[in-house]
């Protein structure tokens, strides 16, 4: 059984159109959901990040959505627009409570650093205007090396057809770039009206270029890869050290005594 995924509800402080939002997910299908919050970081270090709070302290105690076989998952996300004024570390103290950390680049060098340095999950791509800059393979490729992936949202083609336009085009230019693969369908939805269920999203991923397969597994295991890049990206780091283990001390331990014993029996060889 597939297991549906919807990594971008738009946060909203109404606590109750929050909680309706992740409802309606519920008795969609979806098994997990994230809710994404948008800022702009400024090029003022000093200036205190305005950081939203976490989705497990929003409520007194989160609710329990039960899905058609399990209580729903929520997610923290947080989406940074990248800017040429602004300025981003994604190593930072606030960055790492959220689940899943995504960028939206607003420049070809943005999206170039994203692909190629960044330590981020998600690559969130403007389609409801025409794209200020080309989508090239190479960088393309290098973010999927990284086990990156580029996200489609659809809920600004539902509220007007220009939107829909725009959506259509880029995200096909984008599937003819990275051939379908590491990309994920989500709603950005902001209220529950602009979701649509898993299998609904599958017939959109076929308008947009995609295949049968690559479809299915944008609202399901490529967002399940997203979710296990982020959770590496939070608790993976160490320190590896090198350590002579016991057989290596015991063989050169026997060396010396077979060294020893070759003058005592060119001596014994002499008395004789």
């Amino acid at each position: 059984m597939a297991v549906f995924m919807d990594l971008n509800l738009s946060y909203t402080a109404d606590k109750s159109r929050l909680q309706s939002l992740i409802e309606t997910a519920a008795h969609l299908g979806y098994s997990t959901v994230a809710i994404n919050y948008v800022f702009e970081p400024t090029v003022k270090r000093k200036q205190e990040t305005p950081v939203p709070t976490p989705i497990k302290d929003l409520f007194d105690k989160l609710p329990i959505v039960q899905g058609r076989s399990r209580p729903i998952r929520v997610l923290n996300r947080l989406t940074v627009v990248l800017t040429d004024s602004g300025y981003f570390k994604p190593s930072a103290p606030e960055y790492r409570a959220f689940d899943l950390l995504a960028v939206q680049p607003t420049s070809e060098k943005k999206f170039h650093s994203a692909c190629m340095n960044l330590d981020i999950d998600i690559i969130s791509l403007t389609v409801t205007e025409k794209r200020p800059f080309s989508i090239k393979r190479a960088p393309v490729n290098g973010a999927v090396e990284r086990g990156i992936v580029f996200e489609v949202s659809y809920s600004a083609a539902i509220r007007d057809s220009t939107m829909r336009r725009y959506t259509i085009a880029n995200a096909v230019c984008l599937m003819e770039t990275c051939k379908g693969k590491n990309v994920i369908l989500s709603s950005a939805a902001e209220k529950p009206l602009e979701l649509r269920g898993p299998y609904d999203i599958s017939n959109l991923g076929l308008l947009f270029g995609m295949s049968d397969g690559d479809s299915k597994e944008a609202v399901s295991s490529t967002c399940r890869s997203a979710v296990l890049h982020g959770e590496t990206r939070k608790t993976a780091c160490g320190i590896i050290k090198a350590m002579k283990t016991c057989s290596d001390t015991s063989s050169q331990q026997e060396a010396p005594p077979a060294e020893c014993d070759a003058p005592a029996a060119k001596k014994l060889k002499q008395d004789e």
